[in-house]
């Protein structure tokens, strides 16, 4: 209890000031356009009353805390799951791809250290050009991405979890390699010292050091495969996924279903994350690591 004490008070000043600040924003954000129409109808409110006007707007610039949540409330527990307005439909389609990319996306990295690893060349020619992949923005390669492959006819799910694929295996490598570098020299002259053969040394020594960093590294990959995921719905022309609403909020100045399509991602996010350290705790506990 102490410990969840100590992660929760932290967590939740950090939300409370940045809802405060928020709604600062959205009050200085919404006011010019509301004077506007202040003018035009000719009303004088008073100070609570147009500060109860700016958070109140169908249509803010910046929508208020309070909006978003309704907005979220509405879309994720007051309509079926298979209504075109549920962000649950939505995350799940955005989700599908997700998962698919990560799993491509871990299997590659992991791979990929490996031989990195074991092969000095590939060390010394792989790595620099994997490390360069990166530096490519990512909205400026989906779009590619969606053009050849359409070209051949691969649509759908595939294009979306191949971007989510590119951005998810690199920390995984990186990881990796860190964690199959990572025992201790003392630990590898032992395991020769008992002629152990390099596949012995590979899976009783390098990969039980190498789980903490892998899962690590794939807690980031995860949330970047979600970004993936998303940006790869919007050159589609899709009619679904959090990207998808995203863009039809951005065509219809529907700012409230915006920022309520970026908090369900927000949330799918944060799942995805609790659930991969769930799953290295589980696994560590498992490979006989003790409680701190």
């Amino acid at each position: 209890m102490d410990r969840l004490r100590d992660k929760m008070i932290p967590v939740t000043a950090i939300l409370l000031g940045i809802v405060a600040i928020w709604y600062v924003g959205a009050y200085l954000m919404n006011a010019p356009f509301q004077r506007d129409l202040d003018r035009r109808a000719g009303e004088t409110p008073t100070f609570s009353e147009f500060v109860a006007k700016t958070m109140t707007q169908p249509k803010p610039t910046l929508p208020a805390p309070h909006q978003v949540a309704v907005n979220f409330f509405e879309n994720t527990f007051l309509r079926k799951v298979t209504s075109a307005r549920s962000l649950v439909y939505h995350a799940w389609v955005t989700l599908s791809s997700t998962l698919a990319g990560f799993a491509l996306g871990t299997a590659l990295g992991i791979a990929i250290a490996v031989g990195i690893v074991h092969v000095a060349t590939l060390d010394r020619s792989l790595m620099p050009w994997i490390i360069a992949s990166q530096t490519i923005p990512i909205l400026a390669l989906a779009p590619m991405i969606i053009v050849v492959l359409a070209a051949i006819g691969v649509t759908g799910l595939i294009p979306k979890a191949l971007i989510s694929t590119y951005l998810s295996f690199f920390p995984v490598a990186v990881g990796m390699v860190k964690g199959l570098r990572s025992p201790d020299m003392l630990h590898l002259d032992l395991m020769r010292t008992y002629n152990a053969s390099s596949a012995q040394v590979f899976w009783k020594l390098r990969v039980p050091a190498s789980v903490p960093y892998l899962f690590a590294s794939m807690k980031v990959a995860v949330a970047a495969s979600l970004v993936g995921a998303i940006v790869g719905e919007l050159p589609t022309g899709a009619v679904a996924g959090i990207g998808a609403k995203l863009l039809n909020g951005s065509y219809y100045s529907q700012t409230i279903d915006m920022f309520s399509a970026l908090l369900a991602g927000s949330v799918v996010a944060v799942i995805l994350v609790s659930l991969v350290g769930f799953a290295g705790r589980i696994t560590e506990r498992a490979m006989g690591r003790r409680p701190a």
